[in-house]
């Protein structure tokens, strides 16, 4: 995949510019390694809400626990059972309803 969409949508080719420091690596839906993270915005056992570089990242599953943070260097560790991983895009068509709303359909 030679296209990326930054955190406002703005497209760009990955052979002229770099991507944004965000990986995620999970290990066998037990354990997950993300990187680019600016800020923990929430999280339980069941939910974390980070925001990336690259946009708002939910993970949801079972037992979630947070193993490592460190927002110097951008990075989250997490140790559960992983159901999803879903970055929340706001929609051009979807401008009137708000963040949270979405969230929390």
């Amino acid at each position: 995949m030679d296209q990326y969409y930054d955190y406002n949508g703005q497209s760009y080719n990955k052979s002229t510019t770099t991507a944004p420091d965000h990986d995620v690596k999970m290990r066998g839906r037990k354990a997950l390694d993300i990187t680019g993270v600016k800020q923990v915005e929430s999280f339980d056992n069941e939910e974390f809400l980070l925001e990336t570089s690259m946009g708002f990242l939910a993970v949801r599953g079972y037992n979630l626990k947070m193993k490592n943070l460190n927002l110097d260097q951008g990075l989250v560790s997490i140790e559960g059972k992983v159901y999803d991983l879903v970055y929340l895009d706001q929609q051009q068509g979807d401008k009137s309803k708000g963040f949270f709303s979405k969230l929390f359909k």
